[in-house]
């Protein structure tokens, strides 16, 4: 396969890149980020650009792609909805909306959360509710929408939002041993990198991926 990763330099990216540099059918990656992921490998390619609404102006890099993992996003605190909107609504479309034009056979893999919900009452999962169903009807081989509750990191990888690494290290070694009573609801960076890469090689069931879901395709 080959595959572009959007985010690869935050938690989850960090998790997902781990795990396709790993994989040996993984023949090139495309990392698209602000930030360079500091990594030294020859099936990887970064392309680095300052204000990824720009995205379109690189089209001739974007297409012969099998995958697309996007775990880009910021965090909605102290943000107002419609900045919050910008970040993720608007610019998530307008990167899709190009790869799916550059890439018709390609498998799109979206991050979101669990609770997510166009109708809801927080303003993040409307936000991410919205995101998810406009991105639901593009013309995309196959869409795939991973809602994650808790993430762990297991290998070194670091979250942007500093407090989200305190809360990590002061709590990770009580949700580790407990993860086999959550049904899933609590998922390793090296999960979630590994249920990314199976479902865009088979496939799975449900375009919508709960915890629980996550946690069984990292075994498929």
């Amino acid at each position: 396969m080959k595959v572009t990763i959007f985010g690869a330099t935050g938690l989850i990216g960090q998790g997902v890149l781990r795990e396709c540099l790993g994989a040996g059918d993984v023949e090139q990656i495309l990392s698209v980020s602000r930030t360079s992921t500091g990594e030294m490998n020859p099936r990887l390619r970064e392309l680095l650009l300052s204000d990824l609404f720009t995205l379109a102006e690189y089209e001739d890099q974007l297409s012969g792609y099998d995958a697309c993992f996007f775990s880009l996003g910021v965090s909605s605190v102290g943000m107002d909805e419609a900045t919050y909107t910008r970040l993720t609504f608007d610019l998530t479309l307008s990167i899709a909306t190009l790869l799916a034009s550059l890439n018709p056979q390609m498998t799109f893999i979206y991050v979101s959360g669990v609770g997510t919900d166009a109708s809801g009452r927080s303003m993040w999962a409307r936000v991410k509710g919205r995101t998810e169903n406009a991105l639901a009807k593009l013309p995309f081989k196959t869409i795939h929408l991973f809602r994650p509750a808790g993430v762990l990191p297991v290998h070194g990888e670091r979250s942007k939002v500093a407090h989200y690494n305190w809360l990590y290290d002061a709590t990770g070694w009580f949700f580790r041993p407990l993860r086999g009573l959550m049904n899933g609801y609590v998922v390793t960076t090296e999960e979630i990198g590994t249920a990314m890469l199976n479902v865009a090689r088979m496939g799975w069931k449900t375009t919508v991926l709960e915890p629980a879901d996550i946690r069984k395709s990292a075994l498929s």
